[in-house]
């Protein structure tokens, strides 16, 4: 051997022949079962061949090629094994010169093969299939960084590697009682075709470059299609980890739109196959954090909300073609549950990997495919219509809870915009209960924001608050405008949620928690005023009780009432206003405990049905705690004025004032009581100085005025036609938006009683003016 690589070495160009005569003598030996010799031949060519790098080498290498290509279509094992250990030596030595001609379609075959053996001995069956996944892996290693050779991401080869390599991943007896990563496996595991196949395909997976990433994972999908492994779902979610953490960060987008197009694409498979696809995209979507979700987040959710609309009609038609209403299928309702539930826990897994802005985004989008009535043509009529709506409100809500709860944003004004918070609102007045309640968690898991809500989730009327331990801090100015600008909609809808005759215990519970959070979270002094003017509207509810509700429902109030009260007292810190509580408190208890959470907010409420022979001792008095706010500086006149919600397009009330006597009415209400009246300036002074002055600037003016109408005149005797007729459409467009100005201010809607005045959508208004004081725009003016 010594003298014949030094031969070899010395005189490169012989190389080619010494290979075709060893590949001759080898292949006669292969077929006359001489395998002394068949060894020896081999042993020689891997000697010459890590020898010998020179630019002749290629000729040699077909030869090599030809005899390994030999042994492994040998039908003995250790033939193919000692083909197999030969070709992957070769795979590692890297050459100086590319080959153009060089075929491996043969050997990912061949390979292929060998890793599905089915040998009757074990341990032959083990060898044969390890050197099946070592072959593959030095076919990757040999061609993946050439561009001239075979391109071993063509879907040809792909489809062949791939499953093979899976194909002994799930040869493993318990999946999840294997270690996780190559790193932490025992010894005795890195033998097993499980644990190498999971090294090769980590290998093949992280030298996928961008374009070659479906081809990849497409025949994962399909390998786990064709063996009914989505529905245990245990050995699909190891895959698509072992491929998460294997591909480059910034592909990872591309994995969870495959995963989302196969979800598409078996939108009439089972329900458990379906769910077995969104857990594993679950799972995907975590790990893709750390990289990039893509840059079609939306297309994400879109996909998800499409198949949460899918499955709610496979519930209610009870078959997968909706056009037929004849399946081969038999749907199991309690199946389609089980996927709506996995496919609302991705939406929040994928919520809870983007950044704050995108979470804004996901929602508003969320919530504009709730169908509500206001949208038209959202609602569908009749029956079927009927139900398909509700659960499709029920299931958007309940994603849209998902994301909220992982939802931290300090600005409420960026968390909520208006047309999100609108179409939000506008759900809180639906008739169905459940609806309701989703909303109110909605709106308290983003006022949340220092994790106080658990700490009162039941409703009590606790003597020392300072037990609690809650996170207080300032208001800030965001909050502050956010409350200025939504304030009067949420007490409005807080309001007429309370009036809602299917409450039950756990919308009272959320709207306790919910005027909580407000007064920890947004509350300055006006937001204090404004939610005790309205918990006391909303007691008198229950004590004149217009709307008929139960005995339960005016108790629930009460209690309520009672319990906010208490709470807001000892935040206030005003020892007069505690005390009043207080007192109120303590008379309950002795005359009337039915009015306290402690006897309605239980298992089994006691209740009276003498709710109107009830003494004024028991009821919080408006002008009582006007006057103990009052002397601590709190606005009285505002204290004293009675909260009215304001009447907007959404309201449902059927007797409905009109338009012109609301704003009489309720300008005189604001003219009498409301504390944020305007004083009238005081008349300007005038001195020789500013007659001085007037008389200067009117000749100035003159002068100015004189000029722009030279200017004007000369324009339009020498401008092309083409500039005069733009300069006249451009007065006409801007003399309609000053209309369109004028009209707005004439029908803007009354002023609200409490002094800020909001539109039907939260805007904040002016208060409106005479007509005789309107500033018209000139253009308007004869």
């Amino acid at each position: 051997m010594e003298k014949l690589t030094f031969y070899a070495l010395s005189a490169p160009e012989k190389l080619d022949r010494i290979g075709a005569y060893l590949s001759e003598r080898l292949i006669r030996d292969v077929s006359r079962h001489r395998y002394g010799y068949v060894c020896i031949a081999m042993e020689a060519l891997d000697q010459l061949l890590m020898a010998c790098h020179c630019q002749s080498i290629n000729l040699f290498v077909e030869s090599f090629l030809k005899m390994v290509a030999k042994l492994l279509e040998s039908e003995k094992p250790n033939l193919q094994i000692l083909g197999t250990n030969s070709f992957v030596k070769f795979a590692n030595i890297e050459e100086d010169t590319p080959s153009y001609h060089r075929s491996y379609d043969f050997f990912v075959s061949r390979f292929s093969e060998m890793c599905h053996s089915s040998h009757d001995d074990l341990d032959i069956r083990t060898k044969i299939r390890m050197s099946g996944i070592k072959g593959l892996q030095g076919v990757v290693r040999k061609t993946v960084n050439d561009e001239l050779q075979a391109n071993i991401w063509d879907p040809q080869h792909m489809d062949k590697i791939v499953p093979s390599l899976l194909f002994n991943l799930q040869q493993v007896e318990e999946a999840e009682s294997r270690s996780p990563s190559p790193l932490q496996a025992t010894e005795k595991e890195k033998e097993s075709p499980t644990e190498l196949a999971e090294r090769c395909l980590r290998e093949l997976l992280g030298r996928a470059a961008y374009g070659n990433i479906k081809n990849a994972i497409k025949p994962v999908l399909i390998h786990l299609d064709n063996h009914s492994l989505w529905e245990p779902k245990i050995f699909a979610t190891c895959c698509f980890r072992i491929i998460m953490y294997s591909i480059q960060p910034q592909h990872s987008h591309l994995v969870i739109q495959q995963l989302l197009g196969h979800l598409d694409a078996n939108s009439k498979s089972a329900a458990t196959v379906r769910a077995g696809i969104v857990e594993v995209l679950s799972e995907a979507a975590v790990i893709a954090a750390s990289g990039s979700v893509g840059p079609t987040v939306l297309e994400v959710f879109n996909t998800l909300l499409r198949q949460l609309r899918l499955s709610i009609d496979y519930a209610l038609t009870g078959s997968y073609d909706c056009t037929a209403g004849v399946s081969t299928k038999i749907i199991k309702e309690h199946e389609e549950r089980m996927f709506q539930e996995a496919v609302i826990k991705t939406i929040g897994s994928f919520a809870s990997t983007l950044p704050t802005y995108q979470q804004s985004e996901v929602m508003v989008f969320i919530m504009n495919k709730v169908p509500l009535p206001s949208s038209q043509q959202s609602i569908e009529a009749g029956k079927a219509g009927e139900n398909r709506n509700r659960l499709t409100q029920i299931m958007l809500l309940k994603s849209l809870l998902q994301v909220s709860v992982g939802f931290q944003c300090s600005n409420m004004l960026t968390a909520l915009p208006s047309a999100f918070l609108d179409r939000l609102l506008s759900a809180a007045l639906m008739e169905d209960p459940e609806i309701r309640l989703f909303v109110l968690e909605i709106l308290i898991s983003f006022i949340d924001r220092h994790g106080n809500r658990q700490k009162f989730s039941t409703i009590s009327t606790i003597s020392d608050i300072s037990v609690l331990k809650l996170k207080v801090d300032k208001c800030s100015r965001q909050d502050t405008v956010f409350m200025k600008k939504h304030g009067q909609q949420l007490y409005r809808h807080i309001y007429l949620i309370c009036k809602e005759e299917s409450n039950v215990q756990a919308h009272y519970e959320a709207l306790y928690s919910l005027l909580v959070l407000i007064s920890i979270e947004l509350a300055n002094e006006e937001v204090v005023v404004d939610l005790i003017r309205l918990v006391l509207a909303v007691q008198e509810i229950a004590q004149i009780n217009e709307d008929n509700l139960t005995a339960y429902n005016r108790c629930a109030l009460f209690a309520l009432g009672a319990a906010y009260l208490n709470l807001i007292s000892q935040l206030t810190t005003v020892p007069t206003f505690c005390q009043h509580i207080h007192e109120v408190i303590q008379m309950r208890q002795k005359e009337a405990p039915y009015l306290l959470p402690e006897d309605v907010f239980v298992e089994r409420p006691r209740l009276s049905k003498s709710l109107d022979r009830l003494g004024p001792e028991v009821f919080f008095w408006q002008s009582k705690i006007s006057e103990v706010l009052g002397g601590s500086g709190y606005n009285s006149d505002r204290l004293s004025t009675p909260y009215i919600p304001q009447l907007t397009d959404e309201d449902r009330l059927s007797k409905r004032k009109s338009i012109g006597e609301t704003i009489s009415l309720q300008v005189e209400v604001e003219s009498r009581n409301s504390p944020e009246r305007e004083q009238r300036a005081p008349a300007e002074e005038i001195t020789y100085e500013t007659l001085k002055k007037a008389i200067v600037d009117s000749v100035a003016v003159e002068e100015q005025e004189r000029e722009r109408r030279r200017q004007v005149v000369e324009k339009f005797q020498k401008a092309p036609f083409e500039e005069i007729a733009a300069h006249c459409g451009a007065r006409a467009t801007l003399l309609q938006s000053k209309l369109n100005q004028i009209f707005e201010i004439t029908i803007r809607p009354p002023p609200s009683p409490s002094g800020t005045i909001t539109a039907a959508y939260g805007q904040p208004q002016n208060h409106s003016i005479p007509v005789y004081e309107m500033k018209f725009p000139d253009l308007c003016v004869y």
